[in-house]
């Protein structure tokens, strides 16, 4: 994996070219398009993911290492790049990923279509900026792990994500876990560790 912010595109360029050669399979986070746009012209058997800011390599379809699915639910459109940097880090990992998005609080009768989605999870990633509260809801919801993943979305209060994350630290809900603000990698890796298990 390369976090793919604040370095050139040389930079990401050398350290793609090694990991590929060295066999194995490269993920590029953070990847801001002008720079992805030099990188995949260099290395053009990269795919950029505009939609999760990333770019990806694989040898090859990932073996199934997954025990069950991996449910990722985003609160609201702004949320998705973070949303969709979790669900393809799962996939990259082997895992079988759903989603649900655009179901936050602000209209919450969405989220309550998809309860047996929702029950039927092995493993949930409810990522939300604003607030922060749809993993509290989720987690009220079922009985299952839930990585929640605050993002930097929202007005001048919300603090760059700092009040999503604080609200989801203090979340009522047991089986809550947080990653840090804007880590859909971070949620991603976790949630595929929790599904292997």
């Amino acid at each position: 994996m390369i976090f793919g912010a604040g370095k050139t595109a040389e930079q990401v360029i050398a350290i793609a070219r090694s990991l590929r050669d060295g066999g194995h399979d490269v993920l590029i986070t953070r990847l801001a398009a002008d720079v992805a746009a030099l990188v995949t012209a260099a290395l053009p058997e990269l795919t950029y993911r505009a939609d999760a800011r990333l770019a990806l390599w694989r040898r090859g379809a990932p073996a199934p290492r997954g025990r069950g699915t991996i449910l990722v639910v985003a609160a609201g459109t702004a949320d998705l790049p973070v949303a969709e940097e979790a669900a393809v880090t799962a996939e990259v990992a082997g895992n079988q990923v759903e989603r649900i998005y655009d179901v936050g609080v602000a209209g919450i009768h969405r989220l309550f279509a998809h309860h047996d989605r929702l029950r039927a999870a092995s493993v949930l990633i409810v990522v939300a900026g604003m607030e922060g509260a749809l993993p509290s809801v989720v987690g009220g919801l079922v009985d299952r792990p839930l990585i929640a993943v605050p993002t930097s979305v929202g007005y001048g209060a919300s603090f760059g994500g700092l009040a999503a994350l604080l609200a989801m630290l203090s979340s009522c809900a047991a089986g809550v876990t947080v990653v840090n603000i804007d880590n859909g990698f971070g949620a991603g890796v976790a949630a595929s560790l929790i599904n292997r298990a």
